[in-house]
């Protein structure tokens, strides 16, 4: 990770990052530990007629806990990946409405870093609340992004 910044890390993870652009997320890095995440429920999210699979939710809720901590990990030279994390839904989520996830980091260790999220709807309610736990390890350890480490 020496020879690669935070921001060219985070256009690589755009780029490459199939989950995000598959459901449609976009993301916005404030400050390394603290981020907001965007997503509009579309079809293929429901689980019944005009309501959101909880599942797509959960799924959202990885990503918003995930990037909170991964932002902050990348800034001290390492990557993360998800040991476990929790969610309390609050209430249901409509089709075509526009949800917003805000992650950030509570607590980082040595090896494990933690962060809360919350997940608000259009109107400013909120969705659902998460936290989780993320391993921090060498960026040299992931398959292939070795091969992303010299911009150019």
């Amino acid at each position: 990770m020496s020879n690669m910044t935070s921001e060219h890390f985070f256009t690589l993870f755009r780029s490459f990052n199939k989950y995000d652009l598959d459901n449609g997320l976009g993301f916005e890095i404030h400050e390394p530990g603290s981020i907001t995440y965007k997503m509009t429920i579309a079809e293929k999210h429901l689980s019944s007629p005009n309501t959101a699979h909880g599942a797509a939710l959960a799924g959202f809720m990885d990503c918003v806990l995930g990037l909170s901590a991964l932002s902050q990990a990348v800034a001290h030279g390492t990557l993360t990946s998800t040991v476990e994390f929790k969610i309390n839904y609050i209430r249901p989520v409509s089709l075509g409405e526009e949800i917003t996830g805000t992650g950030k980091v509570v607590h980082k260790g040595k090896s494990l870093i933690i962060s809360s999220g919350e997940i608000r709807n259009s109107k400013g309610e909120l969705v659902a609340l998460g936290q989780g736990t993320f391993n921090t390890y060498p960026f040299n350890k992931k398959d292939h992004l070795h091969e992303f480490a010299t911009p150019g």
